[in-house]
């Protein structure tokens, strides 16, 4: 493994420990030539995806880019990295186990919003404003009315509201 802060191909492993989810192998390494302490992750790989965009390009299926996206829209929501580790390394899943090479750019975007709803409402409008391309505000009301289902928006009122009617 080449050491990233000075490109020595010299490392030790000097820990390696399974991740919480069992979908991969931390291992901590350090540098022989600089002493650099760095992280890396062993993942078992089915197959090798490609990623069939909507403009027809083919473009090879990166996990750190689908990471990526679902970090931005789970920032500052209190969604645990493990819990967001474990819905990745399960999309990641069901696409190897498809049995197909190639994956619609759209397939990945629907598992995405999937594991978002469940994980946080805020995160999957966020994702969904993005992935769908919203462009104006009806929009995101015809999301939140689809998310809220035939009954109409839930609204909580507390008690102690002391601008409440009766």
């Amino acid at each position: 493994m080449k050491c990233p802060y000075c490109g020595c191909d010299e490392t030790q492993v000097k820990d390696s420990r399974p991740t919480e989810d069992n979908t991969a192998i931390r291992r901590r390494r350090i540098c022989t030539a600089c002493g650099g302490r760095f992280t890396t992750f062993e993942r078992i790989q089915l197959r090798e995806l490609t990623v069939l965009k909507r403009n027809g390009r083919r473009v090879p299926f990166d996990r750190e880019k689908l990471a990526r996206s679902v970090r931005i829209a789970t920032r500052k929501r209190p969604v645990e990295p493990e819990q967001l580790e474990r819905m990745i390394s399960g999309i990641v899943r069901q696409l190897e186990s498809a049995g197909e090479n190639e994956v619609q750019a759209s397939d990945i975007g629907n598992l995405v919003m999937e594991g978002l709803k469940v994980v946080d409402d805020v995160a999957y409008v966020r994702f969904a404003s993005v992935y769908k391309n919203f462009r104006e505000a009806k929009d995101f009301e015809a999301l939140l009315d689809e998310m809220s289902g035939p009954e109409g928006p839930v609204v909580q009122v507390r008690e102690e509201d002391p601008d409440l009617e009766r």
